[in-house]
């Protein structure tokens, strides 16, 4: 009768279970939401949803699975229909050969899905003290791969690309072994000059005060070589160790008289010509005695001057010597007091 004709006997099988029904339906979707099958949009059905039904159809549901894939270091969301890890990565076209898994292969995929790292096999060359090693190897670093090339990483040796880095097919790995020391440089600062004027000291006459002294900078430089080559110095730290002190000079302003009566008739170009050889600022041997007219320093201070006579101009120790001829007459100069009246 219509009542039987419409009755098919169909197999439906779900994520591997087959059952043999008899159903009404008039295509695949009625006869899944008759079956209380809930399927999706990573759902696989056979034959397609909506194709009509005959009596022996035969009708597959494989249900998609999440996976969060991590495949050599990238990670992304995809969906299988496999029951298995092993069935999952010949969908994804993953080889497998060498790899290393999270999980074994023959784990099964349930509908809630599941994470899974894999790490393929890769050819990883490694060039370290002169030799070159080529690692098959599904490590997760480079390190791990210089591990496995048999080399140590010592003090602060390292590679040329990071060493938690991922290790690409192909690629080649330096060891850079390093060695590093520091060094102390030390510099001086120079000092500043600072003039002061003084109207005890006649015009044209400088006496440095004090003499100024440099500072001293200390530099702190970390050393390094590479494989054996040296590195450009790095500047760690500066520190100045001691201020520079300056230069102190006191420079004359007093009007310089033009002579001293009753000595500005004298050969005074002859006395020093005979005493120093006419040099302003000659001393003599011992260091006692300076200037044209060979003064000691009590002498020239006890005339008036100021610092030491070599510093002086040619004009104020002509002065003081005039001063000194008033006082003492030309024995003040034993073996040359003679020129004065040449």
């Amino acid at each position: 009768t219509a009542f039987v004709a419409k009755d098919k006997a169909v197999e439906l099988t779900v994520d591997g279970s087959p059952r043999t029904l008899h159903t009404f339906a008039d295509d695949v979707t009625g006869l899944l939401a008759e079956e209380g099958v809930q399927v999706g949009p990573h759902d696989v059905i056979a034959p397609a949803p909506g194709t009509p039904l005959t009596s022996g159809e035969d009708v597959t549901v494989h249900h998609g699975r999440p996976v969060l894939l991590t495949l050599d270091g990238h990670r992304r969301q995809v969906w299988t229909t496999a029951g298995t890890v092993a069935g999952a990565l010949r969908q994804f076209g993953v080889r497998t050969q060498g790899a290393y898994l999270s999980t074994g292969p023959s784990r099964r995929i349930g509908r809630e899905g599941l994470a899974l790292v894999v790490r393929t096999e890769r050819v990883v060359t490694v060039m370290a003290d002169g030799r070159t090693r080529t690692v098959r190897t599904n490590a997760a670093t480079v390190g791990e791969v210089v591990e496995e090339a048999g080399i140590t990483l010592r003090g602060e040796d390292t590679t040329s690309v990071p060493a938690t880095g991922f290790p690409r097919d192909g690629q080649t790995v330096t060891v850079l072994r390093i060695t590093g020391s520091q060094e102390v440089r030390e510099d001086p600062i120079p000092f500043d000059e600072r003039r002061a004027e003084d109207a005890s000291l006649f015009r044209g006459t400088e006496v440095v005060q004090e003499a100024g002294r440099p500072g001293l900078r200390r530099t702190t430089y970390a050393l390094r070589t590479v494989n054996g080559v040296r590195q450009k110095p790095r500047r760690l730290r500066t520190e100045v160790v001691r201020e520079p002190s300056p230069r102190i000079v006191r420079v004359g302003t007093r009007p310089r008289p033009t002579s001293v009566h009753g000595a500005d008739h004298l050969n005074w170009q002859g006395l020093a010509a005979c005493e120093s050889g006419g040099r302003a600022d000659a001393v003599d041997p011992s260091g006692t005695y300076g200037g044209l007219y060979q003064f000691d320093s009590a002498t020239w201070h006890g005339l008036g001057g100021v610092g030491r006579p070599e510093d002086a101009s040619a004009a104020e120790q002509t002065y003081r010597a005039q001063k000194l001829y008033v006082r003492s007459g030309a024995d003040a100069w034993p073996h040359c007091g003679a020129r004065l009246r040449d």
